[in-house]
């Protein structure tokens, strides 16, 4: 048996950063992760870097396209090779970075619960069990398959992770799922060449976003050439010799469609399989997350959970936040809480991005606020006519009473970066009129403010 101070389940961004301020802090910590492929967790092997790379290497391909499929095919395979090498080199510096550490020992193998001290680890040479003051639960989130008859056993079936490592462009690609991960592939493969369906069983498309913005994001991806089907519903899969056939029953009829690869991008569940957290007594929600209060301590004081398994937001820099609040509890006040992070940006890598921050217009009305609607077309940026991406919406909620932003939708080139701008004015309580006046640096995407809030 190895006893340690504390043992960390999930190499993630949030266990990672922890790991090293535990290390730095005197403390010895055994960080506990499955596979060797994972060091660094999901974000830098299979999710934010990797699919990031590809939607570069897309933008390029899409550029210098030139119709022949062949091309295509040599340009999307350099790409999936560039991505091997980067996330090969990301994952063991982030190795590295605690391994050699000599407060850290890095275990390789499934870890789960034997009581609320005590974790047994199955790796390659056998069990090992480890006894620690402090367990922090940081195993992420796994995809989930819904039971469609075939899809899960169809060979041309793919999760996002798996469809990463698909070294052969797809003729057509067939997306179940018309959420964020679904239309991030979607533009991703429409640019390498591939032509692309979505399958998505509801009526709305992107239902938590704002109507107008949605409809602008899916016009957009309609002129590119993907095929968006929405209250359609797949029914079956079956293979044939050179590809899938799927039943999809939609308003219009039930109609076949013939898919070389086809992504299941139906959503991510908290990954808790084979970790046993019963047998530690911790609760779990309706839902399967680890439940954990706003400092993520769990029901059992010295247990506490970080990142997707929370069941919250599932970005990488949630999961640093994630870290801020545990390192604030433990080494710190505990004045850091999941109550003040402020207003929490995103974007999806569209082509172009849309990137959010705060309350859509509708939310904004439910609420109660009285509103002022800012509105910019993309084609009215200078810099977006320089970068010949003239597509997209910028739209902005104000509240007015205040003159503060209650909400922000970039739908425009290098929106990822402008949102930041966005979220800093917001959880600094300035009135809009400060982005509106602001001196920006031209041309620049950001100057779009002055134009954007001189709008109201």
């Amino acid at each position: 048996m190895k006893k340690t101070d504390a043992v960390i389940i999930g190499f993630g961004k949030g266990g990672k950063t922890l790991a090293g301020a535990l290390a730095a802090a005197g403390r010895n910590v055994i960080m506990v992760e499955k596979s060797d492929k994972m060091y660094g967790g999901t974000c830098i092997n299979v999710a934010c870097i990797p699919t990031k790379s590809l939607v570069h290497s897309a933008a390029l391909a899409h550029v210098y396209d030139d119709g022949q499929l062949e091309a295509r095919r040599t340009r999307y395979s350099e790409a999936i090779e560039e991505k091997n090498r980067l996330t090969a080199m990301l994952r063991a510096k982030n190795y590295h970075k605690l391994a050699d550490h000599p407060n850290i020992t890095v275990l390789t193998g499934t870890a789960a619960f034997e009581d609320d001290h005590h974790v047994s680890v199955e790796t390659d040479n056998g069990q090992e069990i480890i006894e620690a003051d402090q367990i922090f639960i940081n195993t992420g989130a796994r995809p989930f398959v819904p039971p469609i008859p075939g899809l899960k056993e169809s060979r041309f079936s793919y999760l996002s992770e798996t469809l990463l490592d698909l070294d052969m462009l797809p003729e057509h690609l067939v997306i179940i799922g018309g959420g964020y991960i679904g239309m991030e592939f979607a533009s991703m493969y429409t640019n390498f060449g591939s032509q692309v369906t979505v399958i998505q069983d509801g009526p709305v498309f992107l239902p938590r976003e704002d109507e107008e913005i949605a409809g602008a994001v899916l016009q957009s991806l309609k002129d590119r050439g993907v095929n968006v089907l929405l209250q359609a519903k797949t029914s079956q899969v079956k293979d044939t010799e050179r590809h899938a056939i799927l039943t999809v029953e939609t308003p219009e009829g039930v109609q076949e469609i013939n898919a070389d690869a086809i992504l299941i991008a139906t959503g991510r569940r908290p990954n808790i399989e084979g970790l046993h957290p019963e047998k530690a007594g911790i609760q779990l929600t309706e839902r399967g997350a680890i439940a954990a209060d706003e400092h993520l301590q769990t029901n059992v004081p010295h247990i506490w959970a970080m990142g997707d398994v929370v069941g919250g937001l599932q970005f990488t820099y949630i999961s640093l936040d994630d870290f801020r609040i545990v390192k604030s509890a433990i080494l710190g006040d505990g004045s850091r809480t999941t109550q003040n992070r402020g207003a929490v940006p995103y974007s999806v890598f569209l082509d172009p991005p849309f990137s959010r921050a705060g309350l859509t217009e509708k939310e904004a009305r439910d609420k109660g606020y009285h509103v002022k609607i800012a509105k910019l077309a993309a084609a009215a940026i200078p810099k977006a006519q320089v970068l010949q991406k003239p597509v997209g919406l910028l739209k902005a909620v104000i509240d007015a009473d205040t003159n503060e932003i209650l909400g922000a939708h970039l739908f425009c080139e290098e929106s990822y970066e402008m949102i930041n701008t966005i979220k800093v004015a917001m959880d600094a309580h300035l009135p809009y009129t400060y982005l509106r006046d602001t001196i920006y640096t031209h041309p620049t995407m950001s100057e779009a403010f002055n134009d954007l809030f001189a709008s109201v």
